[in-house]
């Protein structure tokens, strides 16, 4: 009987333990001038596109980086340019992963991209809305449209939001009418 208990012990320990093993997701902080964003980041599917983040994130890559266009409704991006608009130097370009990605939804922080499929390199944006004509196309068997979000907001979308709402036209980077009057700057991205 006592050896019928461990053996049922041993089995329910080998089915549990592998759940309580999981690694939970990484996160990365976006430490900017108004406060901080908290991203969890989905290496399980999109795992080049979380790599090429937190090499940048790791190499100080975003920091002192601005977020340089404001769409209200739509999006704020960053990635490579500071507060006078020069643009950092960038790796080569990774893969488009939205075969496997979440979609585009509120919160959601996503590689931005020219308009070939891999063509992402450090530019983000995180959605302020559900922006669905951002998502893969359904018929997409290639593995060439839309954009990849490879993570999620789990903290600070106030920050976003306040972001969000600044006054524009601050004239730098790629799209000077769509940048901040007042530089929002980010200080440093940390992975966790």
């Amino acid at each position: 009987m006592t050896l019928w208990r461990l053996l049922v012990a041993a089995s329910l320990a080998l089915t549990i333990s592998p759940a309580l093993a999981q690694t939970p997701a990484p996160r990365a902080t976006i430490a900017t001038s108004l406060g901080n964003i908290v991203v969890e980041l989905d290496a399980e599917h999109t795992p080049a596109t979380v790599a090429n983040f937190e090499q940048y994130a790791r190499e100080g890559h975003f920091d002192g980086t601005v977020f340089y266009r404001v769409v209200p409704g739509f999006v704020i991006q960053a990635g490579s340019f500071d507060a006078t608009g020069e643009a950092r130097g960038v790796h080569d370009p990774i893969p488009l992963e939205t075969a496997n990605a979440s979609l585009n939804t509120r919160g959601t922080i996503t590689m931005a991209r020219d308009n070939e499929p891999n063509t992402a390199r450090a530019e983000f944006f995180i959605n302020l809305m559900d922006n669905t004509s951002l998502d893969r196309q359904t018929d997409d068997h290639d593995n060439k449209t839309g954009f990849a979000p490879f993570g999620h907001v789990v903290e600070g979308m106030d920050v976003v939001e306040q972001i969000a709402h600044q006054q524009l036209n601050g004239g730098i980077g790629p799209f000077p009418d769509a940048a901040p009057a007042t530089p929002v700057v980010i200080m440093k991205v940390t992975i966790q």
